[in-house]
């Protein structure tokens, strides 16, 4: 029996050890040299591989279970209480049904393993937006990814010990070993049908069972930074949102702080870790995912990034898309799922390395370029500390956090939304939130071709329901005590097609363009015209010197069909009527709203 000062802390872990049944136990503190040793048990159990150190110090490659390569969307699961309240975007299941599931899963599930226990921070330690959990957890492999993207050890399990408030995690690759049985590389349960990621919001608590990765088993990732702490942020009066949080400086060096909204795809990295092309500005990163945000003494917002570290798609990577990130990734990272080098390197499609005669692939098979099949999983990852990226900002760590100027949302449409639209209002900017989202065809997902609608990026990350979701940013607006002070919300759209189906926006470097006259607008020198779906940049507003753009190119993304926003109210209105009774009213009179205006 394991002995703390918090009962609540040693009653739980030890009904997981007697139900779980691991050969031993490990308390997480945190420190160098426990990484070291977990690391190099990887390696002589031939799980991970010990990359070239001269090219890549600290660095190590794992090849995951070609069934466990994502997160699991269909095996992701809100367990409400009632299931009113996970609403029409998550899949429900009766908690108690799913405990009892689970329960059977979990009974002898560690046998043969380690069981780690890790007190963990999602935020700078002690900060008043900052939360703390407990990932219980089988795997050697999570504990050295959450060092990375948690605060753990045993500054944390002080906090506990006094008293914090704390989320269980409990996690499980599913895969219990016989005696003398050999571990394989990459422990899961083998099928997709085997695997539960489950959210308990009322209980603040997180049951994963199957997987080993990341999305799935680091919990403090989406499952914990997202679908609990958006219903904890939903009870408390704060925001948990899946947004980048970036420092912008212009050749003054006034400072603006601004969040971002965006899909997979949309290029949040990469703004994050913007390299300015205007002139004497510069872009530093708070954090590339995850916002939590809550009002300060004087009014504002102030956000927080809640990692510490970054978990990113290696595919595309390379130092015209993201030179930062590639600096990042020198030393001391995680790979998971890219190709191995024969001299001990990694490389990945879009890496703008030229491929190598030979390498080893992701699932561990020779590659060659002329072999039909990509080197690296479109989804490989790098885990990597957010503290050695080159462009970090200073106050990254600032408990107090950084007061928010903007929140910008956007997604892929090839048409209709133009390349920056300023709210008339919070109202308004809530509105243009909700009805978010990126063009699709059903060969790429499963889905009829068309707008998937993704309120605030968070469809797949809401724990409870989406009206409920509306209605608390609309809350929030409310709630402030000056509306003066809260950020403005501008919807953005990169990748806005000609004729031809070619980008017209250059994007990458050149959307400190469209950052620059944010910053304007909040400074109140910024120029706007007012249209029926919101202020656009003036003539002559938006900064394009040096830039090879025609002025007819200018004046296509920055027009309003009037017919395509016609028809996208009838998409936008098809899609709230899922929503329910518990569809916000304020959204609805922001449709119809619109809609006279147009006409």
């Amino acid at each position: 029996m394991l002995s703390f000062k918090n009962s609540l802390l040693e009653e739980w872990i030890n009904e997981v050890v007697k139900l779980c049944q691991p050969d031993s136990i490990h308390l997480c503190d945190g420190s160098q040299q426990e990484y070291d040793i977990l690391m190099q048990e990887m390696v002589d159990a031939g799980m991970a591989i010990s990359l070239n150190q001269e090219k890549k110090p600290g660095c190590f490659l794992f090849r995951s279970h070609p069934t466990d390569v994502a997160r699991v969307e269909n095996r992701t699961f809100i367990a409400s209480k009632k299931q009113e309240d996970a609403g029409p975007t998550n899949n429900w299941v009766d908690p108690i049904e799913l405990k009892a599931t689970m329960t059977k899963l979990y009974s002898g599930c560690m046998k043969g393993r380690v069981l780690y226990i890790i007190p963990f921070s999602m935020g700078p330690i002690g900060s008043p937006i900052s939360k703390i959990g407990v990932e219980i957890t089988d795997s050697a492999y999570v504990v050295a990814n959450m060092r990375i993207m948690t605060r753990i050890g045993n500054e944390v399990l002080a906090l506990i010990e006094e008293g914090w408030e704390f989320v269980k995690c409990l996690h499980s690759v599913g895969k219990p070993l016989e005696p003398g049985e050999k571990d394989s590389t990459w422990p899961c349960a083998p099928s997709i049908d085997q695997k539960y990621i489950s959210h308990f919001p009322e209980e603040r608590l997180i049951w994963s069972y199957g997987s080993g990765y990341g999305g799935n088993a680091l919990l403090g990732k989406k499952c914990f930074a997202l679908r609990i702490a958006c219903v904890q942020a939903k009870d408390e009066g704060w925001l948990a949102e899946h947004m980048l949080i970036l420092k912008i400086t212009d050749p003054k060096g006034k400072i603006a702080y601004i969040c971002g909204a965006f899909p997979s795809a949309c290029g949040k990295t990469n703004l994050a870790m913007l390299t300015p092309t205007v002139p004497g500005w510069k872009v530093e990163t708070i954090g590339d995912d995850i916002s939590w945000m809550k009002f300060g003494e004087d009014g504002r917002l102030y956000a927080i990034n809640a990692e510490s570290g970054f978990f990113g798609v290696v595919p595309g990577t390379s130092m015209q898309s993201n030179p930062a990130a590639m600096e990042t990734i020198q030393k001391n990272t995680i790979y998971t799922n890219v190709g191995l080098t024969d001299d001990g390197d990694v490389w990945w499609e879009g890496s703008g390395i030229p491929a190598p005669e030979h390498l080893i692939d992701w699932e561990g098979n020779d590659w060659t370029p002329d072999c039909g099949k990509t080197a690296a999983h479109a989804n490989a990852r790098f885990t990597t500390p957010a503290a050695q990226c080159p462009v970090i900002a200073p106050e990254w760590e600032d408990p107090a956090g950084v007061p928010v100027s903007a929140i910008l949302i956007g997604g892929r449409r090839a048409s209709t939304i133009p390349l920056v639209i300023e709210s008339f209002n919070w109202e308004h900017g809530i509105f243009l939130g909700s009805i978010m989202g990126s063009e699709t065809t059903a060969a790429a997902i499963g889905l009829a071709a068309g707008v998937r609608r993704d309120p605030f990026a968070m469809l797949p990350f809401m724990g409870y329901h989406v009206g409920d979701y509306l209605q608390h940013w609309l809350d929030i607006g409310k709630a402030a005590k000056d509306p003066a002070k809260l950020p403005s919300i501008y919807m953005v759209n990169w990748f806005r097609k000609n004729e031809e189906g070619k980008f017209i926006w250059p994007g990458y470097g050149e959307n400190s363009r469209v950052l620059k006259w944010i910053v304007e607008r909040a400074e109140g020198t910024g120029e706007a015209v007012a249209t029926s779906i919101g202020n656009l940049p003036a003539p002559k507003a938006l900064d394009i010197n040096g830039l090879n753009i025609s002025e007819n190119d200018l004046e296509m993304i920055l027009h309003v069909d009037k017919e395509a926003w016609l028809a996208e109210i009838d998409s936008i209105r098809e899609n709230f009527k899922s929503y329910g009774e518990k569809l916000p009213p304020g959204l609805s009179s922001q449709l119809e709203s619109l809609k006279e205006r147009l006409s």
